[in-house]
């Protein structure tokens, strides 16, 4: 870490995040454990895929366990997996803190660049000089993360034997849906070849669609929302005063809307497209773009040229002609890769491409603009999907949006001016000092993965309830991963992942939403959130997202 601090780390540097009551004295803890769980879905794949990690209990921590004393201290490893997201050195200042009150000979060990970290043994050791540098600090540059699947035999023994040069006894995996799917494989690997490696997630992600009826939100979110808020409302600030653009701004969030949701309720734009109702209600983009034509139209009869419409980046992949074409490119190009390697320039990709699709799917495809169409073809992830976010959706709209309004104002039906500025709110999120809410969860969620670790479970990620409520009252303990997961087609097969959760269109974020869009889509109702407070009355500093709120009504 840099030397040179501001004067908002220094005083960051003395924040003392709060703990639930069953942590306060320590790891050691009392579990009880509830009835036997199954699985999100496919029950009996995930049985059989998983058959040593299957059907365990859900733990709660009650309080301090006077008769349990570690005989050994624990060495633990830890791992920042797949993108940062604000309050991962809380998560790592948890596990440390958790495991040095259980024996304070226990050592942790950071595996460097994610988890090819732990496959390479490139690590260093987390220490009390270390960990406090980096205490309520944004981003995860202590260790470094990484994007690296582990989902292979020769990957866990490589692991294991890195793991036990180092006398490794509890591992933390800190990552999102697939990370923990990671974790969940590799526990159950070392469970069935007897290794004494206990494994353990925590719930990271910006997008929220980590969450279930046990984990009530990913850490990371609130902050996340909190900053392209603040950022969304000083845009509509700027476009009510110079009333003269349109702002498009396309928001992170490539498998559910949560965090376009989130914003929308805290700033009220004109324009929220949620991709859940689109998938839903089966929109076409020409749908999507004449509900915007209408608003920007309604809006230019009252002499105000001027609006907000808020994007999540994975919305081409919920409009339904869409996600057909996406699916056939998947897999197309998961079985051309090799073909397609050999052909010279995006031209040539472009022609073999539309060669091989169906004629429907041809047919849409070379209807969209031709930068879309490279776009659309580039590179895959890590699980073989379109990387959305190099989609610039937001474009492919305007010029939709621009070609309705011409032909509008030919017919005498509009008579209005249409400038735009488009948006990206994506890496302004992802590394931001975490937020009294997130810097306290992220340190309880460390706490509690090192209480399952002292209490010798595997196969569990970390878990943290109540959060509407102030720190004292939340509930803690473990989830198993097998609970949480389903099988999904990644690179043309199934595999069995944790399931995503979507913007629930019966719930009551979405109702709030759906009560004020009308109005909101007329009037100038722009709200201002402001940046993130650390300091001042609990009402702005402690304050959750609305999201959590409304749901935990």
């Amino acid at each position: 870490m840099s030397s040179a601090i501001s004067a908002l780390q220094k005083e960051r540097a003395a924040y003392k995040p709060q703990l639930p009551a069953a942590l306060k004295r320590g790891a050691i803890v009392s579990v009880k454990e509830g009835k036997s769980s199954t699985s999100a879905g496919d029950s009996e794949k995930i049985k059989t895929l998983f058959p040593n990690n299957f059907g365990k209990p859900v733990l709660t921590f009650s309080k301090i366990n006077d008769d349990y004393r570690l005989d050994a201290p624990i060495n633990a490893g830890v791992i920042l997996s797949g993108g940062q997201a604000p309050g991962g050195h809380n998560v790592i200042a948890g596990v440390f803190d958790g495991i040095k009150s259980a024996h304070p000979d226990s050592k942790l060990y950071g595996f460097i660049g994610g988890p090819s970290g732990l496959i390479d043994n490139k690590f260093r050791e987390i220490t009390a000089k270390l960990i406090d540098e980096y205490r309520n600090t944004g981003g995860f540059d202590i260790i470094g993360s990484g994007r690296t699947k582990l989902d292979s035999k020769e990957q866990f023994e490589k692991a294991r034997a890195n793991c036990e040069e180092l006398g490794i006894n509890a591992l933390v995996v800190i990552g999102g849906d697939d990370s923990n799917t990671n974790a969940c494989l590799l526990a159950e690997y070392y469970l069935a070849a007897n290794a004494q490696i206990r494994v353990i997630g925590c719930p990271k992600t910006i997008d929220g669609d980590l969450k279930n009826a046990q984990i009530e939100t990913s850490f990371g979110f609130d902050t996340a929302c909190k900053v392209y808020s603040e950022l969304i409302g000083n845009i509509s600030r700027d476009a009510n005063s110079a009333k003269k653009y349109w702002h498009f701004i396309r928001l992170m969030g490539r498998s559910a809307s949560h965090i376009t949701l989130e914003c929308g309720l805290q700033t009220h734009p004109n324009t929220c497209v949620i991709s859940e109702e689109v998938a839903e209600e089966k929109m076409t983009l020409d749908q999507i773009t004449d509900q915007m034509v209408s608003v920007i139209a309604q809006r230019a009869e009252k002499g105000m040229n001027f609006g907000i419409i808020l994007i999540p980046e994975g919305l081409i992949e919920f409009v339904p002609e869409m996600k057909s074409l996406i699916r056939e490119l998947n897999d197309l190009i998961a079985h051309e890769s090799s073909a397609m390697s050999f052909l010279p320039d995006d031209e040539q990709k472009l022609k073999f491409i539309k060669t091989k699709l169906t004629a429907k799917n041809s047919k849409l495809y070379d209807s969209l603009p031709k930068q879309i169409q490279v776009q659309l073809i580039k590179d895959r992830d890590p699980h073989g999907n379109v990387q959305v976010s190099l989609i610039e959706t937001e474009k492919l709209l305007i010029e939709m949006i621009q070609g309705k309004l011409s032909k509008m104002r030919k017919a005498g039906e509009y008579i209005g001016k249409f400038s735009v500025q488009t948006h990206f709110l994506g890496y302004e999120g992802r590394c931001a000092a975490p937020s009294n809410f997130d810097a306290d969860y992220c340190y309880s969620l460390g706490y509690a993965a090192a209480a399952l670790a002292v209490n010798n479970r595997t196969g569990y990620m970390a878990s943290v309830s109540n959060l509407a409520q102030p720190a004292s009252k939340w509930k803690c303990g473990g989830i198993p991963l097998t609970m949480m997961m389903n099988m999904e087609r990644r690179y043309g097969s199934e595999k069995p992942v944790i399931k995503k959760a979507l913007v629930d269109l019966k719930g009551k974020p979405f109702a709030k939403f759906a009560t004020n869009r009308d109005v909101w889509a007329l009037e100038t109702d722009y709200v201002y959130p402001g940046p993130i407070q650390y300091f001042g009355p609990d009402s702005v500093c402690g304050a959750r997202t609305m999201t959590l709120m409304l749901e935990s009504e």
